[in-house]
């Protein structure tokens, strides 16, 4: 259920870019990640860690996203929260004695420090290639867009908006236009479908190295256990 709450903010991002275009999804994102911040309070009483940071960084990106009508911002902005997160997760390993995951989990699970420690690197080495996985695809796009731009100086920013193709732009700059839109269209698929996908695979990989590495305790046999002062059987 939580994983759905998690997630409500990102579909609702794709349903108002399917129906209107990336500046229309982006203040719904920001409104729907408020809505989730506030909600999670209201039934917890308390607020998640990982909800404030994308809140503070959709306010931050998104709001310069709306105001200069650019949509590098909202697009750096995956690859900002995974390598912070990359930076907390290694950050915290190295300058205390528990991990970041370590810390979440400890007392949940028992392991030895060696696998704590691979667990932690796996983390970090998870959030960075993330990163840069959101990265490769919003620069594409951002590369067509400065193509389409220099072939089409005078362009407006609701053309870049809506890069509706089929209208306004002649035959030549026509493909320009085509592959801004494609690769725009691809990096709002990677955004919500492609780095859900390899985060899901991700833990699933740590599921199973957990039950590899999770050290049970054995509950003591019958005999062991006796009243205070009865003398054993044998």
């Amino acid at each position: 259920m939580k994983f759905l709450f998690d997630l409500f903010p990102l579909a609702l991002f794709l349903i108002a870019y399917k129906f209107s275009d990336i500046y229309t999804a982006t203040l719904v994102i920001i409104v729907a990640s408020v809505a989730q911040v506030a909600t999670y309070w209201i039934i917890h009483r308390r607020f998640e860690k990982m909800h404030l940071v994308s809140l503070a960084l959709f306010i931050v990106l998104g709001g310069l996203t709306l105001y200069l009508r650019d949509k590098r911002f909202i697009m750096w902005k995956p690859t900002i929260v995974n390598w912070l997160f990359a930076a907390a997760f290694a950050g915290t390993a190295l300058l205390s004695e528990k991990s970041l995951i370590q810390r979440m989990l400890d007392g949940q699970i028992t392991m030895a420090e060696s696998v704590w420690r691979k667990l932690s690197n796996a983390w970090v080495l998870f959030f960075i290639i993330a990163g840069f996985v959101n990265l490769y695809f919003a620069q594409a796009y951002i590369s067509a867009q400065n193509e389409l731009t220099a072939a089409v100086p005078s362009i407006s920013t609701e053309q870049l908006a809506d890069l509706d193709c089929s209208t306004g732009f002649s035959d030549p700059v026509k493909p320009l236009c085509e592959s801004a839109s494609a690769r725009e269209k691809t990096w709002v698929t990677v955004k919500v479908f492609g780095l859900m996908g390899l985060t899901l695979i991700f833990v699933i990989g740590q599921g199973i190295f957990l039950i590899r590495h999770v050290e049970v305790e054995e509950e003591p046999s019958p005999e062991a256990i006796q009243e205070p002062g009865k003398p054993s059987s044998s």
